[in-house]
């Protein structure tokens, strides 16, 4: 997908995860903004797996925003009820224009 900036259409919300610590010993993680940006969404791909005899699916999303320094994989997308976690983030280019982010799509 070649990036212009009128193809960057979708509202999306930048979200990082923490962790903390729960009254029973374990690890509640939650998800905080980081930032609302434009962004292109196109879906890619997907595939079906099966697992203890349960089928499941995910799909591939690519995300196009304007460039950031502080994206990573520990962090997602959300537009509405999707989730899109980022597995990758990169700038093709190396112009610091753009990042094309590989993302797995999730319902909540």
């Amino acid at each position: 997908m070649r990036a212009r900036i009128g193809r960057l259409r979708h509202r999306l919300t930048l979200e990082t995860s923490s962790r903390a610590g729960d009254s029973g010993g374990g690890a509640v993680s939650t998800w905080a903004p980081v930032a609302e940006v434009w962004g292109a969404v196109e879906a890619v791909g997907g595939k079906e797996a099966v697992a203890a005899d349960r089928v499941s699916g995910r799909a591939a999303y690519q995300i196009v925003i304007r460039h950031r320094d502080d994206i990573g994989p520990a962090m997602r997308f959300r537009r509405g009820g999707e989730a899109f976690d980022i597995l990758t983030a990169l700038d093709r280019d190396g112009r610091r224009r753009f990042l094309v982010c590989q993302c797995e799509r999730r319902d909540l």
